[in-house]
């Protein structure tokens, strides 16, 4: 099986490569090349590349983990946010049409594609009412990869929608805050972190072989996957902070205090709570349920090797 992956350089691609199931011949690709591990180059923002990318490897999948994710500077980003996050599916699922194999498309998109404002975990079949431009263009990628390829019955794409995304490399905001932690301690002053957006963190090493499932499944439609439990980012950085100390990653984990949103406005509006439902996505890809706390854990071992 040919699969063409996006966003190999990223932190989710990376997870994606590091537990590449056996029988797949990748084809991995990002904006920038690196030729000693196998990278080809891929800009998304333009569309004639992807597009290009199909129709000279004529791939079994693509699997689109590559994005525009600077949530705030996609408010002053909006037409590049759009070719990357709208403009590439797009031009992947045309494609994969005009090749005319039996190609399929697996969409990795974002909670942000909700505004927050119900209170109760979001099922795969609701309405999207994305509140900025990221989960807007996102929101859009979503929709045009459906009306291409079809996403229910005999359709051919896939959309697997997660949640505060983080691993061991990359930016994200496990890595950020240790180095907060360990910034504000030495400094000896309190860490302070927003306490009323609600969501699940998820794991890159979780999310990756949800990813995998989906291929191997050949599951079709919208799937939700972040790893189990509730938190906020203040309950995260606190974990962080905890767990990091025990490992030895901190000698001293900085006080966390919680805040408002209103006390750290950003150019984003940010769904207050994003909690996605995965029970019908973990039945469809046989996947175990794995509290995000435990998986924290582990991630954290990780960055310490």
């Amino acid at each position: 099986m040919r699969v063409l992956l996006t966003g190999a350089q990223g932190q989710l691609g990376k997870a994606l490569r590091r537990c590449l199931p056996e029988g797949i011949e990748l084809i991995a690709t990002a904006r920038q090349a690196d030729a000693a591990v196998g990278v080809l180059p891929l800009d998304l923002s333009d569309r004639q590349a992807c597009r290009s990318a199909v129709l000279d490897y004529r791939p079994d999948w693509v699997l689109n983990a590559g994005a525009y994710t600077a949530v705030d500077q996609a408010e002053s980003e909006p037409q590049l946010a759009q070719a990357v996050n709208a403009g590439a599916p797009g031009a992947f699922a045309e494609a994969l049409l005009e090749i005319g194999s039996q190609g399929r498309l697996l969409q990795v998109s974002t909670d942000f594609v909700f505004n927050g404002q119900q209170g109760h975990p979001y099922r795969p079949d609701q309405s999207r009412a994305p509140l900025g431009v990221y989960g807007a263009t996102k929101a859009a990628g979503e929709q045009v990869v459906t009306e291409i390829l079809g996403i229910n019955g005999v359709g051919r794409a896939s959309i697997l929608r997660t949640s505060w995304v983080y691993g061991p490399v990359g930016r994200n905001f496990l890595l950020t805050m240790l180095k907060l932690h360990r910034q504000q301690a030495e400094r000896g002053e309190p860490l302070r972190v927003v306490a009323d957006q609600v969501g699940c963190p998820t794991a890159t090493s979780g999310l990756a072989a949800a990813c995998w499932a989906v291929v191997h499944r050949r599951s079709a439609g919208v799937l939700h996957w972040s790893d189990a439990g509730v938190a906020s980012w203040y309950d995260f950085a606190l974990a962080i902070g905890a767990l990091a100390q025990t490992a030895g990653l901190l000698e001293t984990a900085a006080e966390v205090q919680p805040i408002t949103s209103a006390d750290y406005p950003t150019p984003a509006r940010r769904p207050s709570y994003s909690l996605l439902d995965c029970a019908a996505s973990r039945t469809t890809l046989g996947l175990p349920v794995r509290h995000w706390s435990q998986v924290l854990h582990e991630v954290i071992a990780d960055v310490g090797q």
